[in-house]
């Protein structure tokens, strides 16, 4: 197996946050097979669990109620947190309040911070990031957000429609992204909100039924804004900086989701492993089939490659750098290895694979998603082409022309 260069600290993080998966949380996810809900009681007894284990916000620092590790060290505990669709929310390194708390901290008030991030750190309260909009709103293509913020004395006035806002149903604030100024360019003219959920004019129209919502505990809402008033305090970071702001939680956000994921595509090939061992046919085990065995071998150096990319990525944004395209490279292609890997899982362990008693068949419809949310597979391949032809050198054709003449 290929060996990364994660600290010692990073190791040790992520050793722990297996013990966790392998002793608490796997088993209590044998126990809601078959589509139970997760309760409340079940959350805390989790969150209680990783606390014991202290791996519990790693990514959050400790004046904040987390573990104060570096982005780069917690990345290999968001895979290990990956292996489970109850891991996430048992080390409080779940989307979206994983990358709403990130965002928090770095632009946030201190007001902000004590009545918003602390307690979303310790679990008290959920949120929702609510920047997508239907049709001709903004999605792949942000720029063309229609959701406006007038300011009226004091306070903000919202108006606007969203959807997709995930954990949106049962959120208790909202980061909604909006446009303040219609007479400069998308990028100088947006900015980022607080919204309490509960305010006057928040309508949650529904939970927008979707692939994969049977493993999502915390849905998509559609939601109405109508003449919502927020406070001047309430502008997150600053104003006309939305872009830029925004930027800065889906960068490293999307690269927790690529652990994430190829956490779960390990465990997927985990679980083929050992069943295709078991199983026999024709004559031998399953997993002595020379495809089986070169196909396991293709998606094992698929998901390992997909790490050593998220790394590098990671890397450069710890070094200072944007590294749109480090993201773009590892978002696309974790999405299709991942893909790839639970894909080959749910064929190879045949009936079992869409069967509800194993993680598989959630597991299945949850990655297929990946290749769509934090940005498809499209819009990431125009940032990497985008760069690609940035540096075209014309004397490459050359010998072309000279024959040519």
């Amino acid at each position: 197996m290929i060996s990364f260069t994660d600290s010692e600290a990073a190791t040790a993080l992520a050793e722990r946050a297996r013990a966790l998966m392998d002793e608490v949380v796997i088993p209590r996810e044998r126990e809601l097979a078959g589509g139970t809900a997760i309760s409340d009681a079940t959350v805390r007894d989790l969150r209680a669990a990783a606390r014991e284990y202290d791996v519990y916000a790693p990514q959050i620092p400790e004046e904040h109620g987390g573990m104060g590790y570096n982005f780069r060290d917690v990345l290999p505990t968001f895979e290990e947190a990956g292996r489970s669709l109850l891991g996430p929310i048992a080390m409080r390194v779940d989307a979206p309040d994983e990358g709403n708390m990130h965002l928090l901290e770095m632009q946030g008030t201190e007001l902000q911070k004590s009545e918003y991030l602390d307690p979303l750190v310790e679990g008290e309260l959920q949120s929702g990031f609510a920047m997508t909009e239907p049709m001709q709103g903004a999605g792949s293509d942000p720029k063309m957000i229609r959701t406006t913020a007038q300011k009226d004395g004091d306070e903000w006035v919202i108006d606007g429609h969203k959807w997709w806002t995930t954990g949106g149903v049962d959120a208790d604030i909202l980061l909604v992204f909006a446009r303040t100024n219609e007479d400069v360019h998308p990028y100088e003219g947006c900015s980022v909100f607080i919204v309490p959920a509960d305010a006057d004019g928040v309508d949650i129209v529904r939970n927008v039924p979707h692939m994969g919502s049977q493993g999502d505990p915390k849905g998509h809402a559609e939601i109405e804004f109508n003449g919502v008033r927020v406070p001047e305090e309430h502008l997150l970071g600053e104003e006309g900086n939305g872009f830029q702001h925004v930027q800065q939680r889906l960068g490293p956000a999307r690269l927790t989701h690529c652990m994430r994921f190829s956490g779960m595509a390990e465990r997927a090939l985990s679980i083929a492993k050992a069943y295709t061992t078991e199983r026999q046919a024709f004559g031998d085990s399953v997993a002595d089939k020379q495809h089986v065995r070169f196909e396991i071998a293709e998606q094992e150096t698929q998901i390992q490659a997909a790490r050593a990319l998220v790394r590098a990525a990671a890397d450069a944004i710890a070094a200072g750098k944007e590294a749109r395209v480090e993201v773009s490279m590892s978002k696309v292609f974790a999405a299709r290895a991942t893909q790839d890997a639970i894909d080959t899982a749910v064929q190879f362990c045949g009936g079992n694979g869409i069967g509800r008693d194993l993680p598989l068949a959630d597991f299945y419809e949850l990655v297929r998603t990946f290749r769509i949310v934090d940005g498809a597979d499209e819009v990431h391949l125009r940032t990497i082409a985008r760069e690609a032809f940035e540096d075209v050198d014309s004397e490459e054709l050359e010998p072309v022309r000279r024959y040519r003449e």
